[in-house]
């Protein structure tokens, strides 16, 4: 399992996916677009961002970024290109007209998993690209779940549905 996290602006949800994607076993996480990432001993950000953003995120991390492999690419399309060409499913995690409910879902064996903005979602474009939508059906009120939650949620079902 590969997680693409793309746009996701909270520096206390990149740590807290970090965690979940750890203690679920996915295989790297991508980061692209704006998604702020730890820093790395070749980071080109302002050392004072990077370590800022770094710190933020170890508070929810708690060490899982140092044991999920993890790359930050600034195109979302081209990370999502490249995991086809080495032969990855992509699903995109959204509401969206033509979605799939994730119960009802079964993942091949190499699955990369898009996630994205907080609160407005994955871009159409990128959708486009996506071989599968899925989505969470809701019962209560609320309209989502936080995207962590609903990450923990389909790489759950990925790994044990």
């Amino acid at each position: 399992m590969i997680v693409v996290v793309h746009d996701v602006r909270s520096t206390h949800n990149v740590g807290s996916l970090l965690r979940t994607c750890e203690g679920l076993g996915v295989q790297r996480v991508y980061f692209t677009g704006y998604t702020p990432y730890p820093g790395t001993a070749s980071d080109t950000r302002l050392p004072h961002i990077a370590a800022k953003l770094t710190t933020q995120i170890q508070k929810t991390a708690l060490g899982a970024e140092k044991f999920v492999p993890w790359e930050h690419m600034d195109d979302a399309m081209a990370c999502i290109r490249r995991l086809r060409a080495t032969g990855y499913a992509i699903a995109a995690l959204e509401q969206a007209p033509d979605s799939i409910a994730l119960p009802t879902y079964h993942p091949p064996a190499k699955i990369a998993l898009l996630i994205g903005r907080e609160v407005e979602g994955i871009d159409p474009d990128l959708l486009a690209l996506c071989d599968t939508v899925l989505e969470i059906p809701m019962f209560g009120h609320k309209e989502s779940f936080n995207v962590v939650q609903a990450t923990a949620m389909a790489l759950y079902q990925f790994r044990f549905g």
